[in-house]
């Protein structure tokens, strides 16, 4: 004869609950299925690829030395030897592009990377504790007052010309409109049950934070990164036009055109080759974050199939 609940003795079984919410198998290939079916996720991503291809190979498939003088070539047009061209000091246009796309693409991911990680901390403090939101996003707003190009070239102008400093710069400029998106996911996702569960079973702050809220408040950040990629690379060409960007002889795209501008009648190409590297790069990430924000919408999802 089995005991009852409520004789002395009796051991009840307890039923341990987790808030930790499960993810069903087919959600990841599910996802990867609706990003691959996208028609601008495909175009951009084989955009995008084929530029970081052509960067990541540029010292086996440059044709030249990209820093390599030659008087006697000197606005050489496009020929066997010279695909795309020189410029007035008789260096390869082609090589250059391809060793200026590299610059491009490490200033782009770098910015991405530093706003997403400062931005993003920003952002979600200020959207889970209350008391951070005002101060913080006061700073933010103040930041956004100056519109982002001039912002960055007026940093980047007051610490010199290099990498470093158009990174830091730019991370400044963009930064504030991460925390901005980030802000807005982590206020609506604070206010699910099973966050409300978190913090009534006593879960500390940080633990709600960064285990139950950030990993879902992830996906506008994701989206936003690859516009603030696409961003930063044409900043960064606007930079090295005005003179503000790395230095000489470091070859930038957008160094590039500005070499060429005073030359445009007589070597177009020197500017178009560039020019042409940018839209590309640009177009393949700016299609790249329209699959992205598609796939990962869940208004949006219907559309997609």
């Amino acid at each position: 004869m089995s005991a009852s609940a409520g004789e002395p003795g009796t051991v009840v079984p307890t039923r341990r609950w987790s808030l930790r919410r499960t993810r069903r198998p087919g959600d990841a290939q599910g996802t990867l299925s609706r990003l691959l079916a996208h028609p601008s996720m495909r175009a951009g991503l084989l955009l995008f690829t084929l530029v970081v291809l052509a960067a990541v190979l540029a010292t086996w498939i440059a044709p030249h030395d990209p820093l390599r003088n030659n008087f006697r070539a000197r606005f050489t047009a496009p020929n066997d030897t010279y695909w795309l061209g020189t410029d007035r000091f008789g260096r390869d246009i082609l090589s250059r592009t391809l060793y200026g796309a590299r610059v491009s693409l490490r200033i782009g991911l770098s910015v991405a990377l530093s706003t997403a990680l400062i931005g993003g901390a920003i952002g979600a403090l200020a959207g889970f504790a209350r008391r951070l939101d005002g101060p913080l996003m006061r700073v933010m707003d103040a930041l956004m007052a100056f519109p982002a190009v001039l912002l960055a070239i007026a940093l980047a102008a007051a610490l010199g010309p290099s990498e470093l400093n158009v990174v830091l710069a730019l991370t400044i400029a963009y930064a504030p409109r991460t925390a901005r998106v980030m802000r807005a996911g982590v206020m609506v996702v604070r206010e699910f049950p099973f966050v409300e569960g978190a913090q009534a079973i006593g879960a500390s702050a940080t633990r709600v934070l960064l285990r139950h809220v950030i990993p879902n408040a992830l996906a506008p950040l994701v989206v936003q990164q690859t516009y603030v990629f696409a961003l930063a690379i044409l900043a960064e060409a606007v930079l090295s036009f005005l003179g503000v960007g790395p230095p000489p002889p470091t070859p930038t795209l957008g160094g590039i055109v500005s070499e060429g501008r005073d030359y445009i009648q007589e070597a177009p190409w020197i500017s178009i080759v560039p020019g042409i590297a940018i839209a590309l790069t640009v177009l393949g990430l700016n299609l790249m974050g329209d699959g992205l924000r598609d796939a990962l919408d869940p208004r949006l999802r219907q559309a997609v199939r």
